[in-house]
């Protein structure tokens, strides 16, 4: 992989030199182009105006915030930097917490960290620290413009940084309208029945694989063969009241004869070699 950035995890007077990488792979999402029907050609989009509908050039694009309806305060670029945080790439630890005190609510995206020259013995020795105390570290970090929460953990023999949402990004669940019921004594024992009979000793995400993308990479890759695509008509679901206590024995019966355990993943590839297949939406 090719380093996004460098940094520094700073602190007290200790400062280990990392690279950052990105933990996901972007590229894995199938996208689509605006095409002009009538020769094929792909579309260009343009800024225009409000006012007048003309295309504004690009050299008379500015940027402004709107602190009125309809009233805008305009920036130019060295103004803008001046407002901006300054980039300092420096991950600056504030506190460590229990790893199980920081809820997955906050976490927006993850970074893998390596040490950079010279510095792989404080990031084990801080690897391992965290990865004995069952913490982790909470820290800032100011990049393009911008001052971000992280979480530095520990991750297998090394470590990666969690970029987290600041609190008053978070929705509270309380929120949500969720009415209030009864759970009957009996419903819950076969509620923790089906939960235990479906249980896994460990989270095998390797057994999990996007269908929905595999079969779309089989349908576009038919177009292209110039096959025509048609859709085999589905049912709409029914939303209706079930017998909770017959559902979930229905749901235990069928998992004792391995109906609810997932199935062992495929590997996808890139080109699809079914091609007799009608397609399902």
């Amino acid at each position: 992989m090719r380093a996004l950035s460098t940094a520094n995890i700073s602190f007290g007077l200790v400062s280990i030199p990392v690279k950052l990488f990105s933990a996901a792979e972007s590229s894995a999402a199938i996208r689509f182009n605006q095409i002009d029907r009538r020769d094929g050609s792909r579309l260009k989009q343009q800024l225009v105006s409000a006012k007048t509908g003309e295309v504004v050039p690009k050299e008379e694009i500015v940027k402004g915030y709107e602190f009125a309806r309809d009233q805008y305060v305009l920036f130019n670029p060295e103004e803008l930097k001046a407002i901006e945080a300054a980039a300092t790439y420096t991950i600056d630890i504030v506190e460590f917490v229990q790893a199980d005190h920081v809820d997955r609510v906050y976490l927006d995206k993850v970074y893998y960290l390596s040490p950079d020259k010279g510095a792989a013995r404080a990031y084990h020795l801080l690897s391992q620290a965290l990865e004995q105390t069952g913490r982790v570290a909470i820290a800032k970090y100011a990049a393009r413009g911008k001052q971000y929460l992280v979480l530095v953990r520990p991750i297998k023999n090394g470590l990666s940084m969690e970029q987290l949402k600041y609190s008053d990004e978070i929705r509270s669940f309380d929120q949500v309208p969720v009415d209030e019921a009864e759970v009957k004594k009996q419903e819950l024992q076969l509620a923790v029945q089906l939960i235990d009979q479906a249980t896994s000793d460990s989270f095998k995400p390797e057994q999990y694989r996007d269908e929905v993308r595999e079969k779309m990479i089989e349908m576009i890759q038919r177009k292209v063969d110039g096959e025509d695509i048609t859709i085999t008509p589905t049912e709409a679901p029914e939303n209706k009241i079930i017998d909770m206590m017959e559902a979930l024995k229905a749901s235990i019966a069928a998992g004792k004869k391995g109906e609810v355990k997932p199935k062992p993943a495929k590997r996808a590839g890139k080109r699809a070699t079914t091609k007799k297949k009608t397609a399902a939406r």
